[in-house]
Formats: C-alpha cells, structure tokens, sequence
C-alpha cells in the first residue's frame, strides 16, 4: 500500500488551497468533508439515521440534510453534536480508509480532515501529519470574507478545535500559509518532493 498521509489545520488555514497544490503535483487526495457532503445529501447513506435521531425537520426538501438549522442546532447543543458525530465519523472513517487504499499511481494519499487530532480515529493509520498554520487573525479574516459568517462565530468554531499550539505541536510537517500563493506553493513543492522519495 502507498503512504497515506493526513492533512489537517485550523478553519480558514488554507487546507483547501493546499490540498488542490498537492493534487496538481500529483497526489491523490480523499476530502473527508467531501465524503460528509456525500453522506449528507439526498439519498446520502446518513440521511435514515439523522432522520431517526433529529427528525424530519433536520431534512431539507430536497431530502438532504438541512445544514444551517442542524449546525445551529449543534453549536447549542453539545448532546446533538455528539448525536451527529456518532452517526457521521464512523461513515466517514470507513469511506476514508476505503478510498485510501484503492489502487492508484499516486506516489501517496492525502487525507484532508478538518478536525483529524480531536476525532482521534485517523492518527493511528496515517504515515504522518501535515498542519497548514497561519496566524488566528487570518484565520478569522480569510473565514469571514469566504462564508460569510460573522467574526462571532467563526471564534466560535475556533474554540471548538484544537488551540493553535497543540496542533502545531502534533504536526510531523508544517506548512505556513502567511505569504503569497508562490510561497504557498514553494512549500508544497518541496514536501511533495520528499513525500514521493520515501
């Protein structure tokens, strides 16, 4: 099997941009938020159990998850949220872990999970952990200008992950994402070099 690797930071730390960096250059890249959405959609393997747990007023009419009432509903609710992760993580994981082992030219796996040090369930199967990191300010401003979401409750979700220090500490990689898209790239280039030769 080929190294699988996992790629986690902050919310608005560029993981994204980083994520579609590696893919042009090569790796092969299994978004564990893209797997969610699938779960989450209409028809998606998730939607009988959120229904029986939440009930039909969590399912949008188009039969998908209703995304803004259900994450209201977990920011106030520490029990829901529990609720969901039960559900959601263990799908997730399994499609994941499925994804990363297929057949593929790939040199390695990328596995992008937002919050892959708090699930606890990933760290045990990956070669090595890669943290894109930038300053909390940025964070708050990049998530603000990109969702939407007002500067109250992006902290809000910040401080349901894990504090900057921590997962910086965690990292076995670590790519700052405080420059420009170049520098950006630069970075990735380099890791991607020394990722292919192991």
């Amino acid at each position: 099997m080929k190294p699988c690797y996992g790629l986690t930071g902050g919310i608005g730390s560029g993981k994204s941009t980083v994520a579609r960096l590696f893919e042009t250059l090569g790796a092969r890249i299994v978004d564990t938020d893209e797997i969610s959405h699938r779960l989450t959609a209409a028809n998606g393997l998730a939607i009988p159990a959120i229904r029986e747990t939440f009930g039909d007023r969590y399912i949008a009419d188009d039969g998908a998850l209703d995304r803004p009432r259900m994450r209201a509903q977990v920011f106030s609710n520490p029990v829901a949220k529990q609720q969901l992760q039960a559900i959601l993580h263990p799908l997730i994981l399994e499609q994941a872990k499925s994804a990363a082992v297929a057949p593929s030219d790939a040199p390695y796996t990328l596995v992008v999970v937002p919050l892959l040090f708090e699930s606890g369930r990933y760290r045990d199967w990956l070669s090595g952990v890669i943290v894109v990191d930038c300053p909390e300010a940025q964070q708050i401003a990049r998530t603000v200008q990109r969702s939407g979401l007002d500067e109250a409750t992006v902290r809000a979700i910040m401080a349901q992950q894990m504090d900057r220090a921590d997962r910086l500490q965690m990292a076995d990689e670590i790519i700052t994402n405080t420059g420009s898209l170049e520098q950006l790239q630069r970075q990735v280039s380099e890791l991607h070099e020394r990722l292919s030769a192991r």
